[in-house]
């Protein structure tokens, strides 16, 4: 959701609904001049910008989703805490330095793991120098859109029930931080929730939410150009390929025709003013992936990658933000006697 895709507008109509509205934090200030010229201050007074909007539009809780991997994701924590933002979402890497960044803010801090192991390593840190716990965690399986944690033999075809395992390891090591600190931890599962029925499997397991994506882009308050919506619509199971990323990780996203280009070994050449994710080097990358992202959101699909889950071929019609999340709950709640 990244570079654009989930805004202010987004979140906060998310907001609004009694849900957690999440501001992906790359990319705000791409599309502008200040951007080219100063591309970490044009990113922080766009966060900044994207978060007071969405606090003067409503009273309900909205946080920021920062990658790990960001050059400025120092300055873009310390920028959205300052800001106000309810949360920092943070993967891509372990948020291992998350609480000193976050110091002296009353945001809740929820790092994105895809194993139990990463979610241990990040307790036992937190602990040793912080001395303090995750606020929650979000479990991000192998079905989910966007940059994702696994290698990519791990990612075709999609094991079924991948999610729902990892889910129940990391339960476990939030169960054993619980029994040694007395507070709770919540465990969100991520990557391939569809439908009600989806969110109880994981209700049931104990999960405390689930995190949805994909299906909000396909709504009238997501603010990408209409092509990159009727994309999602059109989208048929074998149009979302697996493509290796010049970040350094496997992504999954929708064949465009600059995917098949990539796909084919072409290189598509680019000016970088400023190295904005760690562990992507200007000199050898393929393509810029900020870039071919903030094409998709302007509608150059062309020129584009179009990130998107698993389960995108299932979505069939725009549908307002309201509409969608209470039939959610409906389909949730209709599943009540698998998780009560």
């Amino acid at each position: 959701m990244g570079v654009q895709v989930s805004t202010a507008t987004l979140a906060g109509a998310v907001a609004e609904c009694g849900a957690a509205g999440t501001i992906a934090g790359v990319g705000l200030g791409y599309g502008t001049a200040e951007n080219d010229a100063d591309y970490p201050g044009a990113s922080r007074r766009a966060l900044k910008d994207e978060i007071r909007k969405v606090k003067v539009a409503t009273r309900g809780v909205v946080g920021v989703n920062l990658l790990g991997a960001l050059s400025n994701f120092d300055d873009l924590v310390r920028t959205a805490t300052a800001a106000g933002a309810d949360f920092i979402a943070s993967g891509a890497g372990l948020p291992l330095s998350l609480p000193e960044l976050a110091e002296g803010s009353r945001a809740c801090l929820i790092p994105i793991v895809s194993s139990a192991r990463a979610a241990s390593i990040i307790i036992r840190a937190w602990k040793k120098r912080y001395d303090r716990r995750p606020d929650a965690f979000i479990v991000e399986g192998p079905l989910a859109g966007g940059h994702l944690g696994f290698k990519p033999e791990e990612l075709q075809p999609c094991a079924p029930g991948r999610l729902e395992a990892e889910v129940a390891e990391v339960l476990q090591v939030a169960r054993d931080c619980e029994r040694e600190t007395g507070a709770h931890l919540p465990v969100i599962a991520a990557g391939g929730i569809f439908d009600g029925k989806d969110a109880s499997r994981f209700f049931a397991m104990g999960a405390r939410g689930v995190q949805i994506a994909t299906r909000l882009v396909a709504t009238p308050e997501c603010s990408v150009a209409q092509a990159f919506k009727d994309l999602y619509i059109s989208a048929r199971a074998e149009d979302v390929v697996i493509i290796e990323s010049p970040v350094g990780m496997p992504g999954r996203a929708i064949r465009t025709r600059f995917i098949d280009r990539v796909l084919a070994g072409e290189r598509v050449p680019f000016k970088c003013g400023y190295q904005c994710l760690r562990t992507c080097n200007p000199a050898t990358a393929p393509y810029c992936i900020a870039q071919a992202l903030f094409n998709a959101v302007a509608g150059d699909l062309d020129d584009a990658v179009v990130f998107a889950g698993h389960n995108v071929s299932r979505v069939k019609d725009i549908v307002p933000v309201r509409q969608l999340l209470e039939g959610l709950v409906r389909e949730t709640l209709a599943a009540r006697p698998l998780f009560s």
